[in-house]
């Protein structure tokens, strides 16, 4: 691969994970409620994860280095699916959201809507 096109490769690579992790931070910042802010916090910052990690394959393509990359995009795809899930539900039970941006409300039938407020508070957390 010449130089210029390895250079460019890099450039949109790492400015694509860039943007995507900036899109995180700000989709933390400025979403309303709990539920938009871990969609916003999991999806572009997996992807930019895997932007940033795939110019270092690229510079640096070694066995070890690819082995290495792999678990860390395997990991954290595991991983933050599940916490924000977690972040969630507790959100949800603890009545930290916003009813009237729920489209379809699915635990509601499971004990109680979240405009009711008779879901249960998990120990150690406390209702607003």
């Amino acid at each position: 691969m010449s130089d210029v096109l390895h250079d460019i490769l890099t450039a949109v690579l790492v400015l694509a994970g860039a943007m995507m992790c900036f899109a995180a931070g700000v989709g933390l910042l400025r979403f309303p409620d709990v539920f938009s802010r871990i969609h916003a916090a999991t999806k572009p910052q997996i992807f930019g994860l895997m932007a940033i990690v795939t110019d270092v394959a690229v510079n640096n393509f070694t066995v070890g280095t690819v082995t290495l990359i792999v678990a860390i995009v395997v990991f954290q795809a595991l991983t933050a699916p599940m916490a924000a899930h977690l972040v969630a539900r507790a959100a949800y039970g603890t009545q930290h959201l916003q009813p009237e941006l729920l489209i379809v409300d699915e635990l509601a039938e499971r004990g109680g809507s979240a405009s009711a407020g008779t879901a249960s508070v998990p120990p150690g957390l406390s209702k607003p």
